[in-house]
C-alpha cells in the first residue's frame, strides 16, 4: 500500500528544471531512503511533497489524496517534515520546542489541552530526552538536539515523516543514534519515514526502500540489496565502487570507491 503516490511530477526553479516527469510510488509503514549526488532533485522532491515548492505539472497523492484538494493544515495532520539544518530560537526548551509541533491540531482560540500536553510528553518520552525536557535546546548536544526536532514532528501526530538530511554535520555516534530512534519509531508504531541521506552505507543499513535520484530522474528504487551495485552507483555518483555484504548480509556496504573519469 501507498503512503504518497508522485504522478508526472515535474518541478522547476524559473527556467532551470530539477525533476521532471516522475513517477514514484513511497510504500506505507517503511523506511524509504533517498540518495543521489548534490543538486539531483532530493530535497526538491521533500518540499514539493510537503507542498513548501509548487510543482510545475503532474500530481501528488497523500494516503490516495490529492494535494491539491487538500488545505495546508490537514496535510500537516498527515506529513511531518523536517528540514535540513533547522534553526531553533534562543532561549527554547526542548519541551517548548516540541510544543510547536502540537500547531496544526490548535484551535484559533486557546492554548495547549490535555490531549496536546499528552502527546509533547510522549514524545520527549520516545526520543529518549525526558531528562532533558527543561534543558534549553541550545545546550543540548548535537545529537540530542536532532533528537529534540525529531521530537516535534512526532508531536505533530502525523501517520509520515520526511526529514531532508538529519544526520548532516553530526558525526558517526551521532547519526547512528539519530537513525536507530527513526528505526525504532517506524517499526514499533508503524510511522512511515522518509529520509534524504548523504551516508550511502547507512542509508543501504537502515532503507527498506532506497530510491536514487539522478538529474531528477530515478536510477533505481527498491530493497538495498537489490538495487546498489556497482552499475546504480556509477549512474548515481560516477564512481567505480567496491561493494561487499554486511556481517549479517541483510545490505550491501561499500568498502571503498574511485571516481570515475572521462576519457
Amino acid at each position: 500500500m501507498e503512503a504518497i503516490s508522485v504522478k508526472n511530477l515535474s518541478v522547476a526553479y524559473e527556467s532551470n528544471t530539477i525533476i521532471e516527469d516522475m513517477n514514484l510510488s513511497i510504500p506505507k509503514g517503511e523506511i524509504s531512503i533517498i540518495i543521489g549526488a548534490n543538486g539531483c532533485g532530493k530535497s526538491t522532491l521533500l518540499k514539493t511533497i510537503a507542498r513548501i515548492n509548487k510543482p510545475k505539472a503532474g500530481d501528488i497523492f497523500i494516503n490516495d489524496k490529492n494535494i491539491k484538494e487538500v488545505k495546508e493544515k490537514h496535510i500537516a495532520k498527515k506529513v511531518a517534515f523536517l528540514p535540513q539544518g533547522p534553526v531553533c530560537p534562543s532561549g527554547l526548551t526542548v519541551k517548548e520546542l516540541v510544543a510547536y509541533g502540537r500547531f496544526p491540531h490548535q484551535k484559533i482560540i486557546g492554548g495547549l489541552n490535555g490531549h496536546d500536553k499528552k502527546i509533547i510528553d510522549w514524545a520527549i518520552e520516545e526520543t529518549g530526552l525526558k531528562e532533558f525536557a527543561d534543558r534549553q535546546v541550545e545546550n543540548l548536544s548535537g545529537g540530542q538536539r536532532q533528537r529534540a526536532w525529531i521530537a516535534m514532528t512526532l508531536a505533530q501526530e502525523t501517520d509520515i515523516i520526511m526529514l531532508d538530511e538529519p544526520t548532516t554535520y553530526l558525526d558517526m555516534s551521532y547519526q547512528l543514534e539519530v537513525l536507530e530512534v527513526l528505526e525504532r519509531l517506524n517499526k514499533e508504531k508503524k510511522i512511515t519515514v522518509v529520509i534524504v541521506l548523504h551516508e550511502l552505507n547507512n542509508a543501504c543499513r537502515f532503507a527498506s526502500n532506497i530510491i536514487g535520484l539522478k538529474k531528477g530522474k530515478i536510477v533505481c528504487q527498491g530493497k538495498p540489496l537489490e538495487v546498489i551495485n556497482k552499475s546504480t552507483l556509477k549512474e548515481i555518483y560516477g564512481i567505480d565502487a567496491n561493494l561487499q555484504r554486511s556481517e549479517n548480509g541483510e545490505y550491501p556496504i561499500c568498502m571503498e570507491y574511485e571516481l570515475l573519469r572521462e576519457e
